[in-house]
């Protein structure tokens, strides 16, 4: 028999027993009743999300059925330009970038060089099976030895590094999409589309430092502007160097446009003023006005520019009403430096870019466009007088990273 200590130790234990099974079945009953609450709320939220967001009205007794809607037919582009669905030719959201694509072939070829340069070596960088760490510490050192200046370089490799997910890291034709996005960016830049017609005449400024191809330019704007059915006048303000006027009176021959000039090392103020005048009492649409070379750092010849945008004043309220820069795309970062320097003394609101075909620094205009918030306006890809083009952003950016995921560049 047992004792009386003995039983009560016995109906304790018991108790405990019973208390603990207890709480087991209620907490395993209680993590039952959690799951199948989790399951039906999840049930909810797929019916939900499988639900169409509107759905489709029931017609009335006796009323037909209307059929669905269709969804709206994509717009036909224009004649001459084409939607190209080739790596990073996407804008965000999707959206295709319309390009021109007389203007794109064009550029193909000025590009040449610049393709083999250093989007060449992005396209040998991202034709990799396997894009790391290494490929994004490749790809900076790729952008910031290029001759895009080293704000765009930085603003391009931001722009991949930053923007994109890790997943869209290891995909080639994201990172060329995410390129091309920014490249297209920073040329976009904020101004005022050109309006030749704003005023009557249109007094156009033109400068640059010796060599750029600035009267040649001048020669080729006019030839192109003359055929375009404007009536246009040139001012021989680049009194100083030897057969400029000569070089200058050519093209005017060329385009069948008249040249005001002046005396070997004469006052190029004068001739500009008098062929500002001359365009204005015999009705002409533009007065183009070439000056002579100078170099950005010799301040006395900067302040002999900043009387000639005084004496166009004088002449005619208002003008200059542009003041371009011709640069020389062969000098790479160095045209950047010039620029910066005009633009601070003289008010530049146009870039011109020559010898695009026979430089591999092409994309300098990056660098200039991304320092100076000034716009292209022009660009030059030959030596034939129809080689002169209008500039076009998104045109440029395809044909300077045509097919180079493929390594058409190598």
């Amino acid at each position: 028999m047992l004792s009386m200590d003995e039983l009560i130790k016995l109906g304790i234990a018991v108790v405990a027993i019973v208390l603990v099974l207890f709480l087991v079945r209620r907490a395993g009953a209680k993590s039952r009743l959690q799951a199948t609450s989790a399951r039906e709320r999840l049930g909810v939220e797929e019916a939900e999300e499988a639900r169409p967001r509107r759905e489709r009205k029931r017609p009335r007794p006796g009323e037909p059925e209307l059929p669905p809607k269709k969804a709206a037919e994509p717009e036909e582009p224009e004649p001459g330009k084409a939607r190209r669905a080739g790596p990073g030719s996407t804008a965000e959201g999707g959206a295709e970038v319309e390009v021109d694509q007389d203007a794109r072939d064009a550029y193909k070829a000025g590009l040449a060089k610049t393709r083999g340069g250093f989007v060449a070596r992005l396209g040998k960088l991202f034709g990799k099976k396997k894009i790391d760490a290494q490929t994004l510490d490749e790809l900076e050192e790729v952008l910031f030895t290029a001759d895009i200046g080293p704000r765009a370089a930085d603003r391009i490799f931001t722009s991949v590094k930053s923007g994109l997910s890790k997943a869209d890291l290891e995909d080639s034709e994201k990172i060329w999409s995410q390129i091309k996005r920014t490249s297209r960016e920073i040329l976009n830049v904020d101004a005022k589309a050109l309006d030749l017609s704003a005023h009557t005449p249109f007094v156009l400024l033109v400068l640059g430092v010796n060599g750029v191809g600035k009267t040649t330019t001048i020669g080729k704007l006019a030839n192109k502007l003359a055929l375009e059915g404007k009536k246009v006048i040139l001012a021989a303000g680049d009194t100083f160097r030897a057969a400029a006027t000569e070089q200058l009176e050519e093209w005017g021959k060329r385009a069948n446009v008249p040249v005001v000039k002046g005396k070997a090392g004469g006052d190029p103020s004068s001739v500009i003023f008098d062929a500002i005048k001359r365009g204005k009492d015999e009705g002409f649409d533009i007065v183009i006005c070439d000056t002579a070379g100078r170099l950005h750092s010799n301040a006395g010849l900067m302040d002999e520019l900043k009387k000639l945008r005084r004496v166009c004043d004088k002449a005619l309220a208002g003008a200059p009403h542009e003041t371009w820069m011709v640069l020389d795309a062969t000098t790479g970062q160095n045209a950047i430096a010039q620029a910066k320097t005009f633009k601070d003394d003289m008010g530049i609101t146009g870039i011109v870019l020559t010898k695009l075909d026979g430089s591999s620094k092409g994309g300098v205009v990056l660098g200039i466009c991304d320092e100076l918030k000034v716009p292209v306006r022009f660009v030059g890809v030959g030596e034939k007088i129809g080689d002169l083009r209008p500039f076009d952003p998104n045109a440029f950016v395809e044909a300077l990273y045509v097919d180079a995921s493929a390594g058409e560049g190598a």
